[in-house]
């Protein structure tokens, strides 16, 4: 049988890794139809138009169309949205430059990395949250800086851990496995951190859309399961079926979708990096047989339009704000 083929665009598509989605459906690279390629042209078009030159390969047109159901003008409306806020947060800047020295000890209050590959060979990302104290973090760091960093983690997903991740699997993979632990959650701790995460969540909802892969939610609390039952209503199907919540028994689960080796002790895991797994940020892309260097290490077009637009209007929103949190939360600060 002849494998599908993403239709790419000479002038922007310039991959050196597998283009094709593992799975088939619908809008997904390789598995598009005549109608889907059409909407990419249209929208690469009227951005072109609008003055934008960068990010308007395939697989990022792709990516915003999906994430506002193929309608093209909700999908140029975030895009350029997107745009403005990567210029006014200094993103390229940002991802070539910041340096978060400050990390280790941020992690003994609020953990989160990223870890080798689940068996479908995406990037693990784990989030420990009963140890999250932002008003001991604040005197480490600030929330500006851990947005900052919120930011470079997702760019370092895009480029270089998930294109070293589809070179080593073969075929295509655009999203993370998350692991949130909730053991130690209490609801005070969760109130305390609201106004962080609702920020994190913004962003990641907004401007890296498509990105959830799957979501375990571990040492669910008494009750959680309920409420996040009465949650799953207002949330779209494809999310819901990304997310599993798992109790304290949840390693038979768990080891169905991530490799023993590949996960840490503390989760029933055999993996014990030296230095400890949090701070290895072990996985493909520090492999020389499937690492390369990002493209953002090379210098960058102006990527704003050349001439004078309206500003753009607000984004229209695709799901609930409550899709938005726990999207932001499962990749707070870094991904996936």
């Amino acid at each position: 049988m002849t494998r599908p083929e993403l239709k790419t665009d000479p002038k922007y598509d310039d991959y050196d890794y597998p283009t094709t989605a593992p799975e088939v459906q619908s809008g997904h690279p390789g598995h598009t139809t005549p109608e889907q390629d059409a909407q990419v042209f249209q929208l690469r078009t009227q951005l072109e138009q609008a003055g934008y030159k960068e990010r308007l390969d395939t697989l990022c047109m792709l990516r915003f169309l999906r994430a506002r159901k193929f309608n093209v003008d909700l999908a140029k409306q975030m895009f350029i949205d997107c745009e403005k806020w990567r210029k006014e947060f200094g993103v390229d800047d940002l991802v070539r430059n910041f340096d978060y020295k400050e990390k280790p000890q941020v992690f003994e209050y609020y953990t989160q990395y990223y870890h080798k590959t689940d068996k479908d060979g995406r990037p693990v990302y784990i989030e420990q949250l009963g140890k999250i104290d932002l008003a001991a973090m604040y005197k480490i760091t600030t929330g500006e800086r851990m947005l900052q960093n919120l930011v470079v983690e997702y760019e370092k997903l895009a480029d270089p851990r998930l294109p070293a991740c589809s070179r080593k699997s073969g075929q295509l993979l655009e999203t993370c496995c998350t692991i949130m632990d909730l053991k130690g959650v209490g609801i005070t701790k969760v109130s305390s951190v609201y106004g962080y995460v609702k920020q994190a969540s913004a962003i990641s909802q907004n401007y890296y859309p498509e990105r959830l892969g799957k979501f375990y939610l571990i040492n669910a609390p008494w009750g959680f399961s309920s409420v996040f039952g009465v949650v799953k209503g207002f949330l779209d199907p494809v999310t819901v079926q990304k997310i599993h919540v798992l109790g304290s028994n949840y390693q038979t689960e768990l080891d169905k979708q991530v490799p023993k080796e590949n996960l840490p002790k503390i989760f029933g895991g055999t993996c014990d990096c030296k230095g400890g797994c949090a701070l290895s940020d072990e996985g493909p892309w520090q492999d020389p047989e499937w690492k390369k260097p990002p493209k953002w290490e090379q210098p960058s077009k102006t990527s704003q339009p050349t001439t004078t637009t309206t500003a753009p209007a607000p984004q229209a929103a695709s799901n609930a704000g409550t899709q938005a949190e726990i999207k932001g939360a499962q990749q707070a600060p870094m991904g996936s």
